[in-house]
């Protein structure tokens, strides 16, 4: 998966807010199939082989349910590495009954669904690369219906048992409060190339050529408030840069831009807040 390994810069991990971390380990494991790396009281760090965190659920002091019309998660995503590995976890999903949305999107088949919290889940397979079309920097994409007949010719004998080795973070997608200031931050800052727009209501971001690594929408309504500090929903994200110059080249840019960033930590203009890591 080159589009998430260096020298891509890309989203590597995101911490995600629970009202109750026992209920939401039993989902992530059951449901979802991440096996926890570490855990404390109020934190589980979560892993597909084994040896590095993609997920952490952190549980806050008086947790509040999840808050509508806010900034913040729309959902994270969830890639896996083969269209068995889709085809497994679709009918996985089917045996444990949970109810979901599904879309084929010319680049990649995702299967759409919430954590028992609200918290948005799409977990994926990429189409190849060679069949992407792209007009001139802007990458063709679609929802349409998922052909689940032949989806599920994929499956294999050994089914589903949890998510594979290779799986990985492919991508986060937000909800913003102002979609220009949105594209300024993650473009000019963050160093993030808009590869497809959906009318004026969303941009897709990602570098080298990748159908998007990072996606921000406003439908949740223009000036959408950030949500509290304890409610369910995004706590941060990690974005990996391939050295620690192109870090520092980004805590300089969004300095010059007056973003704050203390730490290695910085946030978009709705208050979604970024780790820079190497």
């Amino acid at each position: 998966m080159t589009f998430h390994s260096k020298p891509t810069t890309f989203v590597n991990q995101v911490t995600i807010r629970v009202t109750d971390l026992e209920r939401s380990l039993e989902f992530y494991q059951k449901i979802v199939g991440l096996k926890v790396l570490e855990k404390t009281n109020n934190k589980a760090d979560l892993t597909a082989n084994g040896k590095t965190s993609i997920l952490s659920l952190e549980q806050p002091e008086n947790p509040q349910p999840k808050q509508g019309r806010t900034s913040g998660l729309y959902h994270f995503a969830i890639l896996v590495p083969e269209r068995g590995d889709l085809a497994n976890f679709v009918m996985h999903l089917a045996d444990q009954k949970v109810r979901i949305g599904a879309s084929d999107h010319l680049v990649s088949d995702a299967l759409y669904f919430n954590d028992p919290d609200g918290n948005g889940i799409e977990v994926y397979q990429d189409k190849d690369p060679e069949t992407w079309t792209w007009h001139g920097g802007q990458v063709e994409m679609a929802v349409d219906p998922l052909d689940f007949d032949d989806l599920v010719k994929y499956k294999t004998d050994e089914g589903f048992n949890g998510m594979p080795e290779e799986t990985v973070m492919g991508h986060i997608h937000l909800h913003v409060s102002d979609l220009e200031k949105a594209e300024q931050f993650y473009v000019d800052g963050l160093g993030f190339d808009v590869v497809c727009r959906f009318g004026g209501q969303a941009i897709f971001l990602s570098t080298d050529q990748y159908h998007h690594h990072i996606a921000a929408n406003t439908w949740n309504g223009i000036g959408a408030p950030q949500p509290t500090e304890n409610s369910v929903g995004l706590q941060s994200y990690q974005i990996v840069y391939p050295d620690e110059a192109s870090k520092e080249a980004v805590i300089t840019r969004l300095k010059d831009m007056g973003s704050p960033v203390s730490k290695n930590i910085t946030e978009d203009p709705a208050g979604n807040k970024i780790e820079l890591v190497v």
